[in-house]
Order: structure tokens, then sequence, then C-alpha cells
């Protein structure tokens, strides 16, 4: 198996926690075959910055387009047989790339992902249960809330090709529409020891940048039913149980907007989704 890693940093106003990310990629023990970093439209001078502090790295810089299109751009320029996503707030243990290459040798899993150690506001916090991560085939465990960090992940680059990129419609949830797209066709690999850092609570995240999260979880399942329905390709129970995550998450949300006298927009969702409610007459 060739072991050359792309790493992909897609970045934005994120000059103040770059440098962390960089280095931690930086000081592998599996060197990483290029670090591309895509600076999706700073103004925080971090393009400048770059090319004077880490002249080594791949940097492209486009018009600010929201970090799927960052990711997709990258995933475009990269060579390595292993693609390596990197959040510009997320950190690297040493040892993530050697211990889940090791982990790729010894199965048939295209994607591996790994514990995490959560930090917020500066201070160690432990995941909630919903949160647990796992290996195999795991589809059912991706319906709820993403079950993949995208920090953790390591993906042949064989995959993007057949799946295609992350979904540049969406402004957030795109790595839940991801991993559902990847885990309903293939088990993942999973290592329990944490190999990344993952840092939250600062106001820049996208879960506090849009109200009402599983509006965009409701797009992205919609999305993987439709393409069921045109070309069956998921077992019956994954079918059966995101059809039915759907129909609670669109009920949930659906009951909150009537709380909030959003009448409109509950009958507009409705509408909107009359085929996927359809499928379960």
């Amino acid at each position: 198996m060739k072991t050359t890693v792309s790493v992909i940093i897609p970045t934005y106003n994120r000059r103040h926690t770059l440098a962390r990310a960089i280095d931690s990629v930086l000081a592998q023990q599996h060197p990483a075959h290029e670090i591309i970093v895509i600076d999706d439209g700073s103004t925080d001078e971090t393009l400048q910055w770059l090319n004077s502090s880490y002249s080594q790295l791949n940097v492209i810089s486009q018009q600010n387009k929201g970090v799927s299109a960052a990711r997709n751009s990258g995933i475009a320029k990269a060579s390595g047989e292993w693609i390596a996503l990197l959040d510009s707030d997320d950190y690297w243990f040493p040892q993530k790339l050697t211990v889940q290459l090791q982990l790729l040798q010894q199965s048939d899993a295209r994607l591996c992902h790994s514990e995490e150690h959560w930090i917020r506001s500066g201070k160690r916090v432990n995941p909630m249960n919903k949160h647990q991560k796992t290996g195999g085939w795991i589809f059912q465990q991706c319906l709820p809330l993403c079950a993949i960090s995208p920090s953790a992940s390591l993906i042949n680059r064989a995959v993007f090709k057949e799946l295609g990129g992350f979904d540049e419609t969406l402004p957030a949830c795109e790595d839940y529409d991801y991993w559902l797209r990847l885990c309903s066709r293939e088990p993942v690999a999973y290592c329990e020891d944490a190999l990344i850092q993952k840092y939250g609570g600062h106001d820049d995240q996208l879960s506090k940048q849009h109200w009402g999260m599983d509006r965009f979880r409701l797009e992205a399942l919609a999305k993987l039913l439709r393409s069921h329905v045109h070309q069956p390709f998921l077992r019956r129970d994954d079918y059966q149980a995101a059809l039915q995550t759907f129909n609670n998450k669109l009920s949930i949300y659906c009951a909150g907007a009537i709380k909030r006298s959003r009448d409109k927009h509950v009958a507009e969702l409705k509408h909107q989704y009359a085929d996927i409610l359809s499928l379960a007459d």
C-alpha cells in the first residue's frame, strides 16, 4: 500500500490557531507528502503570514466560498494516495498518521478515524455518550449526529473520485452529509486511542454561526434517500433507519418552528420534502 499522505487544511480568519495545526503536521512521525493550506478569503492577513512563515507549504488562495469549497480545492490539487483533513483550529498528536496507516494496512477499509480529546474554553471535557466513536459498518451511528471528526479522518483519494467532494451548497453539516454517503457503502477503520485534540467554544465555529443545525442534516438525509430511490444502494435496515431519522428530525424541527410562530416555514418544509414524506406511506 502506498503511504503518501496529502494534508488538507482549510482556513478562514484563523491565523491565531493555524500555526498550532500546521506545526502538529510538521511534527508527525510519518511525514506528510504535502501540506495544502487553503486560505478561503481571510481578511486577517493569513495569506501574507503563511507565505512568510511557512514557505514550504502549498498555499491556495481563493475568494470566500465556505469550508466545503476550500476542502474540495485542496483535494483537487492533492497528489498523495491518502487524504488527511485537518481543521485549522485542531491539533494532531505526533503518532496520528503512523497509527492510522498501520490500521489501514490491516484492513480493507478506505477511511480511518480515531478517538479524540476535546478542549472547551481552555479546559479538557469529556464527550457525551451520543458522541461515542466506533468502527465497522457505522452508517446507523452516523444518522443522529456527525460520527466522524474531519480532523480525525484519513481517506483514500479514490473515495473522492467515486463519491465526489463535499457538498458546497450546505453552509454547515457538510461532514455529516459526506459520512452518510461513505458509511452507507462501506465499513471504516477506527483507532480507540485519541489521535487528535479538538478545540471548541470559540465564536467562529459553524455550529454557532447557524441556527437550527438539523435543517442541514434534513437536507443531507433527503439527498441520500432520493439517491436511493433513484438507484437503490442502502441495505434494507439502513434505509428504514434513515427514513425514520428523517421523519423524527423533521417532526422535532417543525414542532420547534411552530412554537416560534413560523408556520409558513413549516409549510414550506413539508412541501419541499413531500416526496420523502410519501415514502413512509
